[in-house]
Formats: C-alpha cells, sequence, structure tokens
C-alpha cells in the first residue's frame, strides 16, 4: 500500500448492533479459576485454596472479579473489533469496568452480551491514522444476575505503517538478569504476597484508610513467552471446541494482514485440524510469542495482553480491599505492553474517600504500573467499596 489511510468504511454497520453470542460449553470449574490466578500472579489463597477459601465468608472458593473476561471469546475485546479494516492488526487500548456484585463460583454458566459502541480515527506517532474502537460486553450468571459490564478498547493501525515509523524497534534486545538480581526480584514479589497473608479473612475498614495513602508495591516477571503462552491457556476461549464460536463476522472477516491471518476460532477447521485453530501457532495472535511475528506488526520483541494487563489491575486493587471489599468501579488506558524479559511494578495511591449515593463507602484510588526502566504500561482510576465496620 503506496498511500496512508486506514478504511473503515466497514465499521459503521455493526455499532449498536448485538454480536452472536460465544459462550462456554460447560460451567466454570474450579480448576479454571487456579489456572487464571496462576497465570495472571495472583496468589490470593481464596482464590486456589479450597480450605482456606472454606473458612471465608463466602464459604467456598470463589473466581477473582478479572475473571469475568473469560467468558468472552476475544480477551473482553470481541465487540472492539468488528468490521473489516483491510491490512490492519489490534493491540489493546484500555478496559472501564462497572461491578455490580455478584461473584462467579464453580459451577456458574457465565454469559456475555457484546454490542459495539463506536470508534474513533486519530494519528498516532506509532502508526500514522489509527483506529481506536469501543465495544461493551455485558456478563451474566445462570440466574440472569448481572456481574459486570466492560467497556474495551481496541487500537486497529497498519503494521506496515508501525514497522517504518520504528516508534517501538529501539527495544529489540530482552534486558538479562544476574542470579542475585533475580533473588532480590523474589524477596520483593513475596513482600507483597505477605500482604495479602497479613490481611487474611479480616476487613480492611474504610476508618482505617487515609488520603494519601500508599498501597503496597506489587512486583513480577521477569516475563517471557513461557509466562505469556501460561496466561493464552487461562482464557477457556484457547481450548479446543471449549466455546460456541461465533457465525457473524469471524477472524477471517477483520481485514487482518496476510502473515497474522488464519483460522484462530474457525469451528469449521477446528473440527477438522484445531492444530490451525490455535492463536498460540497461528493467525493474528501469534505475535505475542514470536519474535519475527511481533516485528511484522511493529513490536520488537514477544509482549504480553492487554487484558491481562486489566486483569494485573483489578487483581492488585481487590486484593488490597480483601473479601470484605470489592472494586465498584476501574478505568484503565494502556500504554505499551509487558516485553519479555521485563518486570513488572505496581503502585497505587488514595486519592478520595467519599459515600456514594447508595451509601457505600468508596476509596478512589489512582494506579501506576510500570517496568524496571520506569516505562509507563498503564494507569487507571477505581473506586473501591469498603466495610465501615
Amino acid at each position: 500500500m503506496s498511500d496512508k489511510t486506514l478504511d473503515t468504511s466497514d465499521l459503521d454497520r455493526w455499532i449498536g448492533k448485538r454480536l452472536d453470542d460465544s459462550v462456554s460449553f460447560e460451567p466454570v470449574g474450579g480448576n479454571d479459576i487456579r489456572r487464571w490466578v496462576q497465570a495472571m500472579h495472583y496468589p490470593n489463597r481464596l482464590h486456589y485454596d479450597h480450605v482456606y477459601a472454606a473458612e471465608s465468608r463466602f464459604g467456598a472458593m470463589v473466581a477473582p472479579q478479572s475473571f469475568a473476561i473469560t467468558a468472552d471469546d476475544g480477551h473482553g475485546a470481541a465487540p472492539a473489533c468488528v468490521g473489516k479494516i483491510p491490512d490492519s492488526h489490534l493491540i489493546f487500548g484500555g478496559d472501564e469496568w462497572w461491578f455490580y456484585g455478584p461473584l462467579i463460583k464453580p459451577g456458574d454458566m457465565i454469559h456475555n452480551e457484546r454490542i459495539p459502541y463506536d470508534y474513533v480515527v486519530k494519528e498516532t506517532s506509532f502508526a500514522g491514522p489509527t483506529c481506536f474502537q469501543r465495544g461493551d460486553n455485558h456478563y451474566y450468571n445462570q440466574h440472569g444476575d448481572r456481574i459486570a459490564t466492560q467497556r474495551s478498547t481496541g487500537i486497529r493501525y497498519r503494521p506496515d505503517l508501525a514497522r517504518e515509523m520504528g516508534a517501538l524497534m529501539t527495544a529489540t534486545e530482552e534486558p538479562q538478569w544476574s542470579d542475585e538480581e533475580l533473588a532480590l526480584l523474589e524477596d520483593r514479589k513475596f513482600a507483597y504476597i505477605r500482604t495479602l497473608h497479613d490481611l487474611g479473612h479480616g476487613k480492611r475498614l474504610s476508618g482505617s484508610v487515609a488520603v494519601g495513602q500508599k498501597l503496597p508495591t506489587r512486583v513480577f516477571g521477569p516475563h517471557s513467552v513461557a509466562s505469556f503462552a501460561t496466561e493464552w491457556r487461562a482464557y477457556p476461549m484457547t481450548y479446543w471446541a471449549g466455546m460456541r464460536r461465533r457465525q457473524d463476522g469471524g477472524m477471517d472477516d477483520l481485514g487482518w494482514v496476510e502473515e497474522m491471518s488464519g483460522h484462530e476460532q474457525d469451528p469449521v477447521m477446528e473440527r477438522i485440524n484445531p492444530e490451525l485453530t490455535d492463536g498460540a501457532y497461528y493467525g493474528p495472535s501469534r505475535g505475542h510469542l514470536f519474535t519475527r511475528y511481533a516485528r511484522h506488526i511493529g513490536m520488537p520483541r514477544g509482549y504480553g495482553y492487554g487484558a491481562s494487563m486489566g486483569a494485573w489491575i483489578l487483581d492488585y486493587l481487590a486484593g488490597w480491599a480483601g473479601q470484605w471489599g470489592q472494586v465498584t468501579h476501574c478505568n484503565a488506558q494502556y500504554r505499551g505492553p509487558a516485553f519479555t524479559g521485563d518486570i513488572t511494578i505496581m503502585d497505587a495511591e488514595v486519592t478520595a474517600k467519599t459515600t456514594d449515593g447508595e451509601g457505600r463507602n468508596i476509596v478512589q484510588v489512582k494506579c501506576t504500573m510500570k517496568n524496571q526502566e520506569e516505562g509507563v504500561l498503564a494507569t487507571a482510576k477505581a473506586s473501591i467499596e469498603l466495610p465501615s465496620g
């Protein structure tokens, strides 16, 4: 392509129209939840230790709030990636969440209603003309209880322009960590884990929290192809025939560049040769795990999933709130991915305390996610409900 335009003419016909459902064939299993928190580096015993969970206020294991996203067949981005944009690719731009109280438990059947919301084209230093597309996910359980609403942002761009502009291609080499540095990292990781143990089944009362208070720093990594593959496998959409696949405009109708297209989530090919439908190996998702394809779409090396970054934020905030609190709202913007070899460092600060219209005690926080070079990966603002006594 010689011009530098982005053809979004097909998108308008999708906006506001509910997509076909893609639902799991089986209820949530306890090991689905365990696999999820393990992949998301979230060692909260409430979500994997059945003995500990039995002693909790819930009396049994429950899923973290972040688990809702596993009910979508596209990392929550399905309604934010509809319509054909020729010779394009997609990365995640952010997520806004509203939570309504019900938690997901083993045995639940989760249903996701998906509606494309809007889009806008902006000029960026990353890839020139870039489409920022949003879509809504409404997550329900088998009783019809609304669990959460997620407004996801997909960033759709032309990889040829991203390669030409080379905004990220200066970071092609992975950082190297000495044994001593890795040992110190493990100490930092465990310092955060201890804060989860210290709170345990106790309550974090709103009266004990002050404006300006810092949340404990959370550190994990270094990320690797192995850790990113573990994340990928925690999404039920990656299981062979694990979900009923969409019929209204699948992955092959989105306009992916030839090198990143394929049969990912193709319900017909899944029955013939499921190897070809696995996005870890073929199709638009393989850029996360293979340097060759990462560079083809303008990334310097293997990189993590935007949906996982959103889960990291929700888990971090919900873990601090404890089992008697909950995240009620979170709006996160993703500035750049986690690359192989990098670590992720999360910090947050209490910015305000209020009482909402329902009489709930709400703590406002702002969160920042960085790598070891102080590069900002994501920022978020969130509301957390805490008990008064």
